[in-house]
C-alpha cells in the first residue's frame, strides 16, 4: 500500500463518517505495507472529546499489535492533526505522518484549532485555561516509585 492509496482510505473514512453523523476526519495506520489500524472521528457519537480519528486509529493499531509503540508505522490522516493528535502520534513513535487537508481547510469548515496550537507555546501563567500547581512534593512520589521499579517498561 503506497502513501496515496493509504491517504485515500483515510479520506474515504472521513467522508463515510460524515454520513454516519460523525466528524469529517479519518485516519489509517500502516506498517509493512498493510493496514493495522483505522479510525474515524467519534467525538460527538461517543460523547468523548479525545475520540479524534487519529487517536481511534492509534488505539486500534496498538490493540491489534499488542503493543503501545508503533515503531515503523505510518499514520495517514485526512487532515493535519490537532495538537492532541500530533502528540499522540509522537508518543506512539510512528515513523512518519502524511495528511491531506491542512488546519486552514479545517478552520474554514468550522474546526479551528489554532487557539490550541498557540496555547502550547504560552507559559502556563498566561494560558487561557487557568491551571494551578498544588502538592508538588506528593506529586513527585509516583515518579520516585517509578524510578525505583526494576521491572518497569519504559516508554
Amino acid at each position: 500500500m503506497d502513501d496515496e492509496e493509504a491517504l485515500r482510505r483515510a479520506i474515504a473514512l472521513a467522508s463515510e463518517n460524515v454520513g454516519r453523523g460523525g466528524g469529517p476526519f479519518g485516519a489509517v495506520v500502516v506498517k509493512d505495507g498493510r493496514v493495522i489500524g483505522e479510525g474515524m472521528n467519534r467525538v460527538t457519537l461517543d460523547k468523548d472529546p479525545s475520540a479524534h480519528a487519529e487517536i481511534v486509529a492509534i488505539r486500534d493499531a496498538c490493540r491489534r499489535l499488542g503493543d503501545f509503540r508503533l515503531d515503523g508505522a505510518v499514520i495517514y490522516s485526512s487532515c493535519e492533526p490537532c495538537p492532541m493528535c500530533w502528540s499522540a502520534i509522537q508518543w506512539s513513535r510512528a515513523a512518519r505522518l502524511c495528511f491531506a487537508a491542512d488546519q486552514i481547510d479545517a478552520a474554514a469548515a468550522g474546526f479551528d484549532d489554532a487557539v490550541f496550537w498557540r496555547e502550547v507555546s504560552v507559559p502556563m501563567a498566561r494560558r487561557a485555561l487557568p491551571a494551578k500547581r498544588l502538592l508538588p512534593e506528593e506529586g513527585r512520589k509516583p515518579f520516585a516509585a517509578w524510578q525505583a521499579k526494576s521491572d518497569k517498561t519504559p516508554y
